[in-house]
């Protein structure tokens, strides 16, 4: 057995000359990609969604036109990303909200408030009233975010001998509600989160002993 240390690092090794170089590459284009989107936070809530073009958004980078062409194709693709980019961001908070549950009940009013004051932060960073587009698909982050809601009102309704409901329908139902009352309450001045709060979950749990029961 050999007892010479090998100093020399190989080509797939952390610390080799190739793998910092891609390291440092992967790195900028995570640089790059949060420079457009924070550019194009800044450039929707100044100018509001329709009026921005993508000369507007690169104008607030140090990047090139070609450049910001190497991340994404248009104003449209920028906007899904930072759609994505704050569902990543609030999943976090929502799983929080799951932790600190009790019940169903506890479980829809603590993920509502927190989803309400999450608006009221993002609204603020964007300093533009104008209403934004809704976006035609889910972004893959948004996917995950139905997904965890999904199974946290599934498990809560079980754990709490809730009715047999389709879970799936009841989902979309509450998050298609805090979206819609949430919108309206950025509306509003002063914005009331305690009393859009109040409202979106007393819909959603008033609404839940009417729902068509499934077989067990």
């Amino acid at each position: 057995m050999s007892n010479v240390i090998d100093l020399d690092p190989q080509p797939d090794e952390p610390g080799a000359p190739g793998a910092q170089t891609a390291g440092k590459r992967e790195q900028t284009k995570l640089t790059n990609r949060r420079a457009i989107l924070d550019a194009a936070r800044e450039a929707f809530g100044e100018l509001g969604y329709e009026t921005v073009t993508v000369r507007d958004i690169i104008r607030r980078t140090s990047l090139s036109v070609g450049a910001f062409y190497n991340y994404y194709r248009s104003k449209e693709e920028v906007y899904e990303a930072l759609a994505d980019d704050g569902a990543r961001r609030f999943r976090p908070i929502l799983a929080a909200q799951y932790e600190a549950a009790t019940d169903f009940q506890s479980y829809i009013r603590r993920a509502i408030a927190a989803y309400f004051r999450f608006l009221v932060e993002e609204h603020d960073s964007w300093q533009n009233d104008a209403a934004q587009p809704h976006l035609r698909g889910q972004t893959p982050e948004m996917k995950a975010v139905y997904d965890q809601v999904w199974w946290s009102i599934s498990d809560t309704l079980e754990r709490g001998h809730g009715p047999k409901v389709d879970t799936e329908y009841l989902a979309g139902a509450c998050i298609a509600i805090a979206r819609e009352v949430g919108e309206q309450m950025l509306t509003r001045q002063p914005i009331d989160v305690d009393a859009a709060v109040e409202f979106a979950t007393q819909m959603i749990l008033g609404g839940l002993p009417a729902l068509p029961r499934q077989e067990s």
